[in-house]
């Protein structure tokens, strides 16, 4: 079933996507590490140095990392700009816990050439209520489609 749980627990966890993807266009290291358990698990197996960080602080120090190197729209600090948007296609709660399913697309520019990636791909999530917040405990990243 694409969603089943209580509704404002599956709205929490739908903000909670749509923040990891503001924080993503806005740059916003601080706010992006929010969105993640203490000891979470993210992996992006498809791309050299980005196949699993454990632990917020690895996750968000690879984050800041490929956020400094890719895209070529500058911001005033001169950092470069990933566009980026995602939309859930299932969350499931159950109790304090919960799955829920990510399609993304992404726009940058490859570092070093003048080569943009347009790329989709999908999320699949587990997520845990955590003194009262729903926070990712692990995010996987499956590439579907680059152009």
């Amino acid at each position: 079933m694409a969603y089943s749980g209580p509704i404002q627990d599956r709205l929490e966890i739908r903000e909670l996507i749509e923040a990891y993807g503001d924080a993503v266009m806005r740059g916003d290291a601080n706010d992006w590490a929010k969105v993640w358990a203490e000891d979470a698990y993210w992996a992006l197996p498809e791309f050299p140095g980005h196949e699993e960080f454990i632990g917020r602080e690895a996750i968000v120090a690879g984050w800041q990392w490929s956020m400094d190197n890719y895209g070529e729209v500058k911001e005033a600090g001169g950092r470069p700009v990933m566009i980026y948007v995602s939309t859930p296609g299932e969350i499931v709660v159950d109790g304090d816990r919960a799955v829920a399913r990510a399609y993304t697309s992404e726009i940058y520019k490859f570092p070093g050439s003048d080569t943009y990636s347009r790329i989709r791909g999908r999320y699949d999530d587990e997520l845990a209520r955590i003194d009262g917040k729903w926070l990712f405990t692990k995010r996987i990243y499956h590439l579907l489609h680059k152009d």
